[in-house]
């Protein structure tokens, strides 16, 4: 077995700190900030002059432990909150069709509640002028719509 010295282990703690920290640094979501704390807990053991095994053992546990604890939390608050707009309202009305809705083609308006938007059917299939629509969603900036009997 190939035997390690401690000085060797605390390069490797310091260099792994590092590297969870740039990979942290480079993300958007809290992704490796759990291991830049075992890391660490790794190298304070390894200054202890703690075995090797033990430095591991500290590393998976202190890492594991700080994500139990901290995920929950950190999602709470990190959460994007969805702001219902008065857009949505439209959904579930009836609009009507002001040019012939074509998925293919990428063409199709419809008005609702006095405003025009640019539209979509559901199904994929054509609906032409001055058919009444429901709408089933919003995507983007389109409404997606299926034709009503």
């Amino acid at each position: 077995m190939v035997e390690i010295s401690q000085q060797t282990m605390n390069i490797i703690w310091i260099a792994a700190i590092v590297g969870f920290g740039v990979l942290e640094a480079a993300t958007t979501q809290l992704v490796s900030i759990w291991f830049v704390i075992g890391a660490a807990a790794g190298l304070i053991s390894s200054l202890c002059d703690a075995p090797i095994y033990l430095q591991i053992v500290l590393f998976v546990a202190i890492t594991v432990l700080a994500l139990v604890i901290t995920r929950p939390l950190v999602k709470k608050y990190i959460k994007p909150q969805i702001v219902p707009t008065n857009a949505d309202s439209v959904i579930g009305k009836t609009a009507v069709v002001i040019e012939d809705i074509d998925n293919i083609n990428a063409k199709g308006f419809v008005k609702i509640d006095g405003k025009i938007w640019s539209a979509r059917s559901t199904d994929g299939s054509e609906i032409e002028k001055d058919s009444l629509v429901l709408v089933e969603k919003i995507s983007g900036v389109k409404l997606m719509v299926s034709k009503k009997n």
